[in-house]
């Protein structure tokens, strides 16, 4: 789930267990084989769509030899020709709004079975447009803060050319920078040159607004559905406006 969610950090803490990473692994070649077909290149340099992928890919601590093997074979055949990029649009508990990307080559199969997701886990589908506007697409870049100031690093991210800064509580081991889609990876690569510890970069889509879970039970709900989303093998993505107390993500048994 992308979105800079409590969840998402309570997941990354649990680490990936090998069934996932595998199933994680596959779906950020299917990224790289897309990237190379709608960029016209497979060099990162030159297409800056497979330059975030490749990024992807790294960050989740999959192996060079891997990435460009899946870039020579996107190049050299018509792997990926047949992959389709379809969004889903639906609802949560609690009124939450749900986007899920997905890159299949069977329409039918992915959206049954995302249907199916929603409609088992206290969800509901919608149509396309019914919550797509509450989302923008955003470049996220995550920081170590290894006792940086956290209002300097917000002010030199800020003079490097980002759009906003994700607040820090006092235990927060990482600050979330937000940059223009297009700026994502030149506010990285300036950071990473003032000897910051960049966690993670992406484009993805932030909320513009979120909505709160309070109810325990409406919360785990929430992150049920989002999780059996999440399993389903054509989908790259899930994207929410639920917002809900860490103790009800570190609380959740599945």
């Amino acid at each position: 789930m992308s979105g800079h969610s409590k969840w998402a950090q309570i997941r990354r803490s649990k680490g990936v267990n090998d069934a996932r990473r595998g199933q994680l692994f596959t779906r950020l070649g299917r990224e790289i084989v897309v990237a190379v077909r709608e960029g016209g290149s497979g060099d990162p340099n030159a297409n800056f769509r497979l330059r975030m992928a490749v990024q992807r890919a790294r960050d989740a601590n999959m192996p060079m030899d891997n990435i460009e093997r899946t870039i020579k074979r996107a190049q050299g055949g018509s792997e990926g020709n047949n992959l389709e990029e379809i969004t889903y649009e639906g609802y949560g508990p609690g009124g939450t709004a749900i986007l899920v990307q997905t890159l299949t080559e069977n329409r039918n199969r992915t959206v049954a079975e995302v249907r199916n997701a929603f409609n088992r886990n206290g969800g509901n589908m919608g149509e396309n447009g019914c919550v797509d506007w509450l989302f923008e697409a955003k470049g996220i870049i995550e920081v170590e803060l290894a006792g940086h100031d956290p209002d300097e690093l917000s002010l030199e991210a800020l003079d490097l050319g980002a759009d906003d800064v994700e607040p820090v509580t006092p235990d927060d081991e990482t600050i979330t920078i937000y940059t223009d889609p297009s700026d994502v990876e030149k506010v990285r690569q300036a950071l990473e040159g003032k000897k910051y510890k960049v966690l993670k970069s992406e484009s993805t889509m932030v909320p513009k607004t979120r909505i709160d879970l309070s109810d325990e039970k409406a919360a785990h709900q929430a992150i049920r559905l989002i999780e059996k989303l999440e399993d389903l093998d054509d989908v790259q993505n899930v994207h929410t406006n639920a917002d809900f107390p860490e103790s009800f993500a570190a609380s959740y048994q599945g």
